[in-house]
């Protein structure tokens, strides 16, 4: 069942969890005004999904059990998966900046993976993987949003998770039960902890074999009895100048679990240090392609508010080529990377599970670029904007009788756009690029999914540098490169079929139409 973001809203009454938000407790998370445009975000993936133009997009045919679920909630199987999960999830975000859903998608692809992997390695008899269908099954059928608690508060970096003083920094396995598991400690960072229907604990690094307690991964209802949420506000509620984020923004929590049990029916990884490094980089490979959709959203954002910015003060970029040349330059950047999650969607992997896994070195070169240019971007959006989107009066002048005539008289720019639409332009690019819910953005983008440092890491280690050694090496041996000097010709040595680029050939012109599978043309 579909659920549309009423339903979703509503659903959430079936929850109490115990959730702290500025020093004070929430009574109802479904009512409480600072949570509102966090929920309304989420709202955005459950409401498109319903839209019949945007079907095709955010609905997919699960192939584990034939039912139509949401993007959000799919298992990718192929290259065309994997790029319209792209284009929703730029879809999602360009309605509502980031609508934090599709953390669900990643982590439930992670376990997926992970899952299947497991019962390989004990021969296919340890039930893993078939636990974790009955779990995905059951969220896709309620139509649900998870939490993905899976960056632990580390404690000391210099020392290992089993090696920390306060044990509690990492979540760890206390006590195992016939029935279950009991876990304890904090996860620092989760997106839209209050307004979840459920938490997904995964770990958060690869582990070695005295670390195996904090190797857990595991479904947590929101209220849980020993969890605790302690949240900020989704967005800027409340606040007039939040054009956009007084209605659509992002809550981030801690959770503290304080010796939760959970039964065995919603276990998946328990001590299996391999098996969890595998769910760990399988997680951040899909959850780095996801925010590339997201920034590309936020980048459709800027470009669209800078456009009008444009327009609004009488500029023709036509005819001012540096307005011109900044508007290319954030294109370009929000192109680039989203062509990259292209790249990696197209040249996927199908993992032995069925599951198709984005390629690892564009997917982390996507989001390598997203979170270096953020600041890029939004320096465009200034520039673009002129000075008044930091420089005008608070909103509450609108309304006051004695300097809003003379506001709208001298604030004006164009004749035939009223002086009131440039200062709301001017407050949303203000609330996108400037404001406190700005730097968010800015911070989220560089460190959500990761570290610079770690995609680079997995470029480095997916990147087939070999080859290109191989590859001048042959040039060597073949006397390319002789003296210095370049030989154009080598007869019988160049080539086989010469310089030309081959046509295709006749038979096969129907299927280069079509998107291929890496891992499908390879069979």
């Amino acid at each position: 069942m579909l659920m549309t973001a009423a339903d979703y809203r509503e659903s959430l009454r079936r929850y109490s969890p115990r959730v702290f938000v500025n020093g004070s407790a929430v009574d109802n998370v479904a009512d409480e005004p600072l949570l509102a445009p966090g929920i309304a975000a989420v709202g955005v993936t459950y409401d498109t999904a319903l839209e019949e133009k945007h079907r095709p997009v955010m609905t997919a045919c699960q192939g584990t059990s034939g039912e139509t679920v949401n993007r959000m909630l799919h298992i990718n199987e192929t290259s065309t998966d994997l790029l319209w999960k792209l284009e929703a999830v730029r879809l999602v975000c360009q309605r509502s900046g980031c609508a934090q859903r599709y953390l669900t998608h990643d982590a439930l692809n992670a376990i997926f993976q992970a899952t299947k992997r497991l019962d390989g390695e004990a021969g296919g008899t340890a039930g893993w993987h078939d636990r974790f269908l009955a779990y995905l099954h059951r969220v896709q059928a309620e139509d649900l949003t998870l939490g993905v608690a899976m960056t632990d508060a580390k404690g000391d970096r210099a020392a290992r998770p089993g090696a920390q003083a306060n044990p509690d920094v990492y979540v760890h396995v206390t006590e195992r039960r016939p029935d279950g598991i009991v876990i304890r400690g904090t996860k620092a960072i989760v997106t839209g902890a209050p307004y979840m229907h459920e938490f997904l604990v995964m770990p958060c690094r690869t582990h070695r074999p005295e670390d195996a307690a904090c190797a857990v991964a595991c479904a947590v209802p929101v209220d849980a009895p020993g969890v605790t949420i302690i949240a900020r506000p989704a967005g800027r509620p409340g606040e007039a100048a939040a054009k956009f984020s007084g209605r659509y923004g992002q809550s981030t929590g801690v959770v503290m679990f304080d010796d939760v049990f959970v039964p065995h029916d919603r276990v998946f990884l328990d001590g299996q240090v391999e098996a969890g490094g595998f769910m760990t980089t399988s997680y951040a490979n899909h959850h780095r392609h996801s925010c590339i959709g997201a920034r590309a959203g936020f980048g459709d954002l800027l470009i669209g508010a800078g456009a009008m910015m444009i327009e609004a003060n009488g500029l023709d970029p036509d005819r001012h080529g540096h307005i011109r040349d900044a508007m290319v330059e954030l294109i370009t950047i929000t192109e680039s990377f989203f062509a990259c999650g292209v790249a990696a969607s197209t040249y996927c992997v199908k993992d032995p599970s069925g599951a198709a896994m984005p390629d690892p070195v564009f997917a982390n070169i996507g989001k390598l670029l997203l979170a270096t240019k953020i600041y890029d971007m939004q320096r465009l959006a200034h520039y673009v904007s002129g000075g008044l989107v930091v420089a005008l009066p608070g909103p509450e002048e609108d309304h006051n009788p004695e300097t809003a005539a003379s506001l709208s008289a001298v604030l004006a720019g164009r004749p035939d756009i009223p002086a009131e639409r440039r200062l709301e332009l001017a407050r949303v690019m203000e609330d996108l690029t400037a404001s406190y819910q700005a730097g968010w953005y800015s911070v989220i983008s560089l460190h959500g999914g990761g570290s610079p440092e770690a995609m680079k890491r997995e470029i480095w280690r997916n990147y087939p540098v070999g080859e290109k050694a191989a590859l001048m090496e042959s040039l060597l041996d073949r006397g390319v490169i002789d003296d210095g000097s370049r030989v154009s010709k080598q007869p019988g040595r160049c080539c086989v079929t010469g310089c030309a680029v081959p046509e295709v050939p006749p038979q096969d012109r129907a299927d280069a139409a079509e998107p291929q599978d890496r891992a499908d043309a390879a069979e």
